[in-house]
């Protein structure tokens, strides 16, 4: 089973499987033992630059420390309370001071090994792919990356994901995912994929600070020997690879679609280039061999559930069920949680067992993705038509339309969900009866491409039975 660990195992020229994935051990590979050295490690360019900044402009701890109201975080940033914007603050003191110079001159150098035609290449990817791409980062990505019961031990006591509050926690998430798909322009310095990037790098270093500030008053609030640095670079890694090779490798075949070698490679060159915006070690995207290997390197090392865990992959589907803009019922959303992660993981995250009825739903879902992306592929003008459609409307209904279910506001990524002592674990939330109509397209349409699907196999099986009929009975006339 998965969850045994037997490391001993782990010897190159074996096949592995953990939690439904099988592959063999390669030199590639990395052992728990070789990963555990980088809990210990971290961004210390970024964590260099928050505490000179704590020391040229101290925070300002009368600010509310907790959860902001939905009414004031939708509010557009003139209205809303003044607010520490470590982006403008480091890039106002970057002549002024050494530590936040290095910072800020090591975001805006690009690296000799970026081209970026292929970052632009990579960036249509997740466009192509757009609704598939999407589904595996809400259910196998953001949901099932809860599994690593060291990683959540962090995110457990910042309160982001209550389930008051995760929605719009991921729709934050959401809209650094977008921009730094957007275009070319975004991703390059200045850009919105790219001040988002390191915005969030900013946010993980005073995240860090404060929960070790915290550690080193009350050591039992966190155990750093136990659980390491708050955000890791195993933690970094960990995240790159479930936005990159995990939509590869896991998410993407797990919904029958396979991408061709160049987009494997072109996708691993934008990710590697946000890795390396985000501080975040990167070596490991050099090719795809070594980026497979270290994801399932991860799967072995960190996917670890714990009740944490299951508490907050469950605050994910509550804070989601019956909500816009797909308005998918909390059975639906289980259903797929168990497609894309297995059931033996979804157990452990004591996520619901579906119902066959919704398991078929996702199968149907599958097969619209399977017919929609290679169909679009198949042709160039018809690609570059659906990646233009799927770009905007991801934007209007997840980011811009607030009245179709979007975000509204535009995020700053500001510390807001800050760790407090009175606050040492996120409860699991209580679900509650939404009222108003529940407009369910997302299954109808489900439903409908898996009894399309359907009626064609079945006409196309009794059709070859018709002709191997009649193919018998000339046969014998023959005779």
């Amino acid at each position: 089973m998965a969850h045994i660990h037997d490391y001993g195992k782990l010897i190159e020229g074996t096949w592995q499987e953990y939690w439904g994935m099988r592959f063999k051990w390669t030199s590639n590979h990395l052992t728990p033992q070789q990963l555990e050295q980088s809990i210990h490690s971290y961004d210390t360019v970024a964590a260099a630059a928050i505490e000179r900044l704590d020391e040229i402009t101290p925070v300002n701890t009368n600010l509310p420390p907790k959860d902001v109201s939905t009414e004031e975080a939708a509010k557009p940033d003139e209205e809303k309370k003044p607010r520490r914007d470590l982006y403008r603050l480091i890039q106002e003191y970057a002549s002024k001071d050494d530590k936040i110079r290095e910072l800020w001159i090591e975001i805006n150098t690009i690296p000799e090994w970026v081209d970026w035609d292929q970052i632009e290449s990579g960036q249509k990817i997740f466009f192509r792919y757009g609704g598939p791409a999407m589904t595996t980062l809400t259910f196998l990505s953001l949901l099932g990356g809860m599994a690593s019961a060291r990683t959540v031990e962090t995110l457990d006591r910042t309160g982001g994901f209550d389930v008051k509050v995760v929605r719009r926690r991921l729709l934050e998430t959401t809209q650094h995912t977008l921009n730094v798909h957007r275009d070319l322009k975004s991703i390059q310095p200045g850009g919105d994929g790219f001040v988002n990037s390191v915005k969030v790098r900013l946010l993980h270093a005073a995240v860090r600070r404060r929960i070790m500030q915290m550690a080193s008053q009350r050591p039992e609030y966190y155990n750093i020997a136990k659980y390491g640095v708050p955000i890791s670079d195993l933690d970094n890694i960990g995240t790159i690879s479930t936005f990159s090779a995990t939509i590869i490798w896991m998410g993407l075949p797990r919904q029958g679609i396979y991408l061709r070698q160049q987009e494997i490679l072109d996708y691993l060159a934008l990710w590697r280039y946000v890795a390396y915006i985000m501080g975040a070690p990167h070596e490991w995207m050099t090719t795809p061999e070594s980026a497979k290997s270290m994801m399932e390197s991860l799967l072995i090392s960190e996917i670890r559930p714990s009740a944490v865990s299951a508490n907050l992959a469950n605050n994910i589907i509550t804070g989601l069920q019956d909500q816009p803009p797909t308005y998918a019922s909390r059975e639906f959303m289980c259903a797929q949680t168990y497609w894309l992660n297995g059931r033996e993981l979804s157990e452990k995250l004591e996520i619901d067992r579906p119902s066959l009825y919704y398991s078929s739903l996702v199968l149907g879902q599958c097969l619209f993705f399977m017919t929609v992306c290679y169909l679009n592929r198949s042709f160039s003008w018809l690609d570059n038509r659906n990646i233009n459609l799927v770009r905007k409307v991801f934007y209007t209904v997840l980011l811009e339309d607030k009245s179709k279910g979007g975000l509204g506001y535009k995020s700053n990524f500001l510390f807001k969900y800050k760790p407090e002592f009175d606050r040492m674990t996120t409860e699991r939330g209580i679900l509650m009866t939404r009222s108003g109509v529940r407009n369910r397209r997302i299954e109808r349409t489900a439903l409908l491409s898996l009894v399309t699907f359907s009626t064609l196999a079945a006409a196309g099986a009794w059709y070859g039975y018709r002709v191997l009929g009649w193919a018998l009975a000339r046969s014998d006339k023959m005779l």
